[in-house]
């Protein structure tokens, strides 16, 4: 015989809407719950079944309100953290940085609640709307999310699961495909709570069943390597200078800061590597040259790979790039290809510029870094830099491992000093390295500076907000991940495929019952 399944039918799927909404904002605020720091991932899965609970049989409009709803508490609990760089280092007023806050977190929830209005139109009042349609949006929505607008791929659920089963599919299918069978099993735990199950209780075994396959499949696939490393370890360096964000381009304090470094790293050069973090020399390429050339005569003198973040003036096109670069036995340069609005640059600046300090930072002055990079080399290894924001990017970490065997990034987290973003930013460059099965090398100006290991996991690890340096092994790897190889193609062909095969097999099921 089989279950009857929880009779919710009147305090879940037809709540009045006010309370449908109260129930949005709660289930919001539990994705980041499940993320770091506080690392209690079933609430994800619990935030996601709410939300899909909420969702089921709603129209257009209102399942649009709802998303909404969801959305502002999701990116108001998980990126807040933004109030920090608008007031402390933006010098914005507490009230105007409240205000600028309220409006990204409010365009964040816009853009998150967009894909929902088409949930409402065609699909939510679909019988298997709920079970596969709403882990199809999802997707949507995440991937979304990655590209538009210059893409802000923040507090996705899959990267909740480093530590859990799920993992193993990282290297196959990247993050979004974990959070895919997140929602998958959340949808199918939502739908199990709903009455009247007839139509579709087959249909409802068969994703249980498939959740469960996927949720064991991810475990078998935990120990694959995927790649291969080289016996050889590369022994490498890093200075944490932990440089305070309001004197660290302050002209004053250029030479106080270039001779921490220096001192600093005496200890290091005995290393095959030696990291300085993201615009670490604080004053651009060509003004330090003096600077530069004394570390490379060092570099070259100790066969030690130097390899900093700094600010690379282009004296014949007259811009700015936040750039990696190397000295000595270390080869080439990187200009970052991801900006942070306002950060780096800001958009609508002929409007923007000078209206408020925020909108002149120091950095806002950025020119986006061509495409086709290659990555930096020391002595025949291949390092694929990234510089802080673009560590979030699944596909951009992905194609720049394909040639190289060490993924390397470069950050400065000061701009948002003891909150819970370096925490999240530390988790998501610990995901990059599970997705290529590479060694993933972190250097911070204040913490969390790191080596991550290939299944993603934390070798050694900086305090925050301290001055000290960091030392450790890593090996070079060969081969690709099927990730790697792939990206989030065979995802996007599934969602489309989805999208427009659903439909179908309702038709067909109709007309079989018919």
């Amino acid at each position: 015989m089989n279950p009857a399944p929880l009779n919710l039918d009147r305090t879940l799927l037809h709540q009045p809407l006010w309370l449908a909404a109260l129930l949005s904002l709660i289930a919001g605020t539990l994705p980041t719950l499940s993320l770091a720091p506080f690392n209690l991932w079933p609430l994800g899965l619990l935030g996601a079944a709410v939300f899909a609970l909420c969702l089921h049989q709603r129209n257009a409009r209102t399942a649009l309100a709802l998303a909404f709803c969801f959305g502002l508490s999701h990116y108001g609990a998980g990126v807040t953290w933004v109030y920090v760089s608008i007031h402390t280092y933006g010098n914005a007023s507490a009230p105007l940085a409240a205000l600028l806050t309220g409006l990204f977190v409010a365009f964040m929830a816009a853009v998150f609640a967009l894909p929902w209005w088409a949930w409402g139109r065609w699909f939510s009042a679909r019988p298997l709307g709920l079970l596969l349609g709403f882990p199809l949006f999802w997707l949507l929505g995440e991937w979304l999310r990655t590209w538009l607008l210059t893409g802000f791929p923040w507090l996705y659920l899959g990267y909740a699961h480093l530590d859990t089963w799920l993992a193993g599919w990282g290297p196959v299918g990247g993050v979004m495909a974990i959070s895919l069978i997140v929602t998958l099993s959340a949808a199918t735990l939502a739908r199990w709570v709903c009455a009247d199950l007839s139509a579709e209780r087959r249909a409802l075994w068969c994703t249980s069943a498939l959740c469960a396959l996927l949720w064991l499949g991810g475990g078998a696939l935990k120990p694959v390597a995927w790649t291969q490393l080289d016996e050889e370890p590369i022994r490498v360096g890093m200075v944490q200078p932990d440089i305070p964000q309001d004197i660290k381009w302050d002209p004053g304090f250029a030479l106080p800061t270039m001779n921490l470094l220096r001192e600093m790293s005496e200890e290091l050069w005995q290393y095959d590597w030696l990291i300085w973090p993201e615009a670490a020399v604080p004053v651009t390429y060509h003004r330090a040259l003096p600077f530069l050339d004394q570390m490379s005569a060092m570099a070259e003198d100790t066969n030690t790979g130097l390899i900093t973040g700094i600010i690379f003036d282009d004296p014949n096109r007259r811009v700015y790039y936040n750039s990696v670069a190397g000295f000595g036995p270390a080869m080439g340069i990187y200009h970052k290809r991801r900006l942070v609005p306002f950060g780096e640059y800001v958009p609508l600046e002929s409007w923007l510029r000078g209206l408020i300090e925020f909108f002149d930072l120091p950095t806002s002055i950025i020119t986006r870094g061509p495409e086709g990079q290659q990555g930096l080399d020391v002595d025949g290894v291949g390092i694929a830099a990234s510089i802080c924001y673009e560590i979030v990017y699944p596909d951009l970490v992905a194609r720049g491992a394909r040639d190289n065997q060490v993924l390397l990034t470069l950050s400065n987290d000061a701009w948002f000093a003891d909150s819970i973003g370096p925490k999240q930013h530390m988790q998501m460059a610990r995901m990059r390295a599970l997705e290529t099965r590479r060694y993933l090398v972190r250097s911070t100006n204040n913490g969390i500076s790191a080596i991550v290991d290939p299944r993603g996991e934390i070798q050694v690890q900086s305090n925050q907000f301290v001055a000290e340096t960091l030392a450790g092994e890593v090996h070079a790897a060969h081969g690709n991940t099927p990730f790697m190889r792939w990206g989030s193609i065979p995802l996007v062909i599934l969602l489309i495929a989805g999208l427009a095969g659903l439909p179908l097999a309702e038709w067909r099921r109709r007309r079989r019952a018919g």
